[in-house]
C-alpha cells in the first residue's frame, strides 16, 4: 500500500481515546444511539495485512468470507481477494491495536490479576444474577425509554448445571437453559488469542412443553436434537425413543416404533417434511411454527459468556469466574429463504449504489440491535470497576458485522453448527467447566482436510494479525512451514493449538484489563499486549489482497 497524507479523522480517533481514557466510565452514556464510529460493524480484523515483508501472501479471510452454503445468501468470498469498504471506512478506526500495553503489563503482579479474574461478576453470594437485580428496576441511565423497567433481556441463567447439560436455578428448578460443546471457530475466537467462553442454547417454552402445554424435559431433548438435525442437515443420533409417544416418525422408516436418530429429510418440494413434537409440532401444522433446513425456530435464544483466561495450580487452562462479556442472541422473527435472499441482494446493490452511506442498524442500548434474519443481538460488558453494565448502542453494534453478513454462518450463528456429536461425551450436551477441550480431537472440513491445521496453513498463523508467536514458534519451522511433529499431535488434541501458555495467559488478562480500565471498547476490544505488525492503519477501498484464489468454506 503506497504512503497517505495525515488522516484528520484518525487524529480525531486518537483524540477521542485519550478522552475516554481519562473519564474512565464517566465517558460511558448509555442513553445514546450517536455513533462515533459509523462503521462499527466492521471488525479489526477486516484490516489484516495479508502480505508480509517478504511479500509472501497469507489468508486468514476464508475463514469468514466464502461462497455460503443455502440458506445463508451473503456470498462474500470475493473478500477474500479485496478490501472492499465503504467510503470512509479504509481509516482503521480500532486504535487500541496500536497501544503498546507492554510497560502496563509488566507492572502487574500475577497475583493480581489471578485475583481479579477469579471474582464472580455474574453471581452474588446466593448464585443469584446480579444484573436481573440491578435491572430490576433500571437505574435512570441505562433506561433508555424511560419507562421505569428493562425492556431488554433480563439474565436469568444460574450457569449450574446438571448431568444433562441444563441450566438449574438453587431450587432445583430448569431456566431453559442448556450448555453444549462445539468446536471453537479458527483465529480470534481461540483461548491462546485472548479469551475463554461458552455458549448455551434456549428453545422457546412451547418447544419445552407437551402437546397439552405441561413442561416435558423429554419433550426438550428430542426438540433439541431435531433442531441440531435441521440446522446442521445431518441425521442426529438420539436414545432409543417410542415415536408413539411423540406421534413423530423421527427415523422416517415410514413408521412409528422404537427410533435412534433424528433423520434429516426436509424437501416440502417433494412432500418430503420433518416435525417437531410436543405443542411446538401441534403448532408447527397449524402454520404458527417454522421448520425449514439450515434454520432455526423463532423464539430460539443463544447466550454466550467471554471470559479471561483463569490457570490451574498444574498451568493448565480454564475459564475464568471473571465474564468479560455476556453476549445474548434471540430470533424474534421468521424469515423465510426468499425473505433471506432478498434481504441479502438488497444489501450488496445498496452498498454499490451508495458507497459511502454507512450500514443502517436498527436498534437501542436497552432492546439490543437487529443483525437480520430475524435475530436481535444484546450485550452486558465490564464497567471499570469490572462489573457488568449493558452495552452502549455503538458496543452492540459490534456484534452486527459477524452475525448479521458474513458467508460463514449458519442463520447468524458460528457455535451450534460446530456443536460436537453423538461420538463426544455426552453427545456434546455439557458445560466446559465439566470437561475442557483437552483431548477433543481436531475437526475436519467438509472436504475432509483437518480445519485447524488448514487454517495455520493458509493464514500463516494462529490468528488474522499473524501476532502470536507462541503459536508460530509452536508449530511453524524458521521456513514458515508447518511442523510434521506438532500437526500430528495436534489430530488427537486441539488443545495444544488452543490454549496459551500461562505466561501467555496471564499477559493477555492484564493487557484487556486496561481496557477495561479506560472503557475504551469502541476502539477495539482485541486483547493486544504489542501493537500487532501486520494490520493496516488504512487501505484503499479497491486494494488487492494479493489472494489469488478463493478457499472453500470450512
Amino acid at each position: 500500500m503506497s504512503p497517505k497524507h495525515a488522516n484528520p479523522r484518525a487524529a480525531l480517533l486518537g483524540a477521542a481515546l485519550a478522552i475516554a481514557t481519562a473519564q474512565g466510565a464517566a465517558a460511558v452514556d448509555l442513553r445514546s444511539r450517536v455513533l462515533e464510529n459509523e462503521f462499527a460493524y466492521v471488525p479489526s480484523q477486516c484490516y489484516t495485512m495479508t502480505r508480509d515483508e517478504t511479500g509472501r501472501v497469507h489468508n486468514p479471510c476464508y475463514a469468514c468470507h466464502v461462497r455460503p452454503q443455502r440458506p445463508n445468501y451473503v456470498n462474500d468470498g470475493y473478500l477474500q481477494q479485496i478490501y472492499d469498504f465503504r467510503d470512509g471506512a479504509e481509516t482503521n478506526p480500532w486504535s487500541n491495536l496500536f497501544v503498546d500495553r507492554s510497560a502496563a503489563v509488566a507492572a502487574v503482579p500475577d497475583r493480581e490479576i489471578l485475583d481479579y479474574i477469579r471474582q464472580d461478576n455474574y453471581r452474588d453470594a446466593e448464585g443469584r444474577p446480579i444484573l436481573a437485580t440491578k435491572l430490576s428496576p433500571p437505574p435512570a441511565d441505562w433506561d433508555y425509554d424511560g419507562d421505569g423497567r428493562w425492556s431488554g433481556y433480563l439474565p436469568d441463567c444460574h450457569f449450574t448445571f446438571d448431568e444433562d447439560g441444563f441450566d438449574r436455578a438453587p431450587d432445583g428448578g430448569y431456566s431453559g437453559w442448556r450448555a453444549f460443546a462445539y468446536h471453537p471457530f479458527p483465529g480470534t475466537f481461540w483461548p491462546a488469542n485472548g479469551s475463554t467462553d461458552d455458549v448455551l442454547i434456549r428453545l422457546d417454552e412451547m418447544f419445552r412443553s407437551d402437546r397439552r402445554g405441561k413442561p416435558d424435559i423429554e419433550v426438550y431433548k428430542l426438540n433439541l436434537a431435531i433442531v441440531e438435525a435441521v440446522v446442521r442437515k445431518r441425521d442426529v443420533v438420539i436414545p432409543p425413543t417410542d415415536e408413539k409417544r411423540f406421534r413423530v416418525d423421527l427415523d422416517k422408516d415410514g413408521k412409528l416404533a422404537i427410533a435412534e436418530k433424528v433423520v434429516y429429510d426436509w424437501a416440502p418440494l417433494e412432500r418430503r417434511r420433518m416435525y417437531y413434537v410436543g405443542l411446538a409440532g401441534r403448532r408447527q401444522k397449524a402454520g404458527r411454527v417454522h421448520l425449514a433446513g439450515g434454520l432455526f425456530p423463532e423464539g430460539t435464544e443463544f447466550l454466550h459468556s467471554v471470559r479471561y483466561i483463569d490457570v490451574d495450580d498444574a498451568g493448565g487452562i480454564r475459564l475464568a469466574p471473571r465474564m468479560k462479556e455476556l453476549r445474548y442472541a434471540r430470533k424474534y422473527a421468521w424469515e423465510s429463504y426468499f425473505e433471506l435472499e432478498t434481504d441479502a441482494l438488497e444489501e450488496r446493490k445498496e452498498k454499490k449504489d451508495f458507497p459511502a452511506r454507512p450500514r443502517f442498524v436498527r436498534g437501542d442500548p436497552e432492546r439490543g440491535v437487529v443483525a437480520g434474519g430475524g435475530w436481535i443481538y444484546q450485550g452486558f460488558i465490564e464497567d471499570a470497576a469490572g462489573d457488568l453494565r449493558p452495552q452502549t448502542f455503538e458496543e452492540s453494534v459490534f456484534c452486527v458485522g459477524c452475525h448479521g453478513g458474513i458467508g460463514a454462518t449458519t442463520d447468524g450463528v458460528f457455535a451450534f453448527p460446530r456443536k460436537l456429536d453423538h461420538t463426544a461425551h455426552k453427545g456434546g450436551w455439557y458445560h466446559w467447566s465439566e470437561k475442557g477441550v483437552a483431548g477433543l480431537p481436531e475437526p475436519r472440513r467438509r472436504d475432509g482436510r483437518h480445519e485447524f491445521a488448514f487454517y495455520l496453513e493458509t493464514a500463516g498463523a494462529g490468528d488474522e494479525f499473524r501476532a502470536n508467536r507462541e503459536i508460530i514458534e509452536r508449530f511453524f519451522d524458521s521456513d514458515g512451514r508447518l511442523r510434521a511433529d506438532r500437526v500430528a499431535r495436534l489430530r488427537a488434541d486441539i488443545s495444544i493449538l488452543l490454549h496459551p501458555s500461562p505466561e501467555r495467559a496471564l499477559a493477555l488478562n492484564k493487557a484487556y484489563r486496561e481496557i477495561v480500565r479506560e472503557q475504551s471498547f469502541i476502539h477495539g476490544r482485541d486483547a493486544t499486549i504489542t501493537p500487532p505488525r501486520y494490520v493496516h492503519r488504512e487501505t484503499d477501498s479497491d486494494e488487492e489482497t494479493g489472494v489469488t484464489e478463493i478457499v472453500s468454506a470450512p
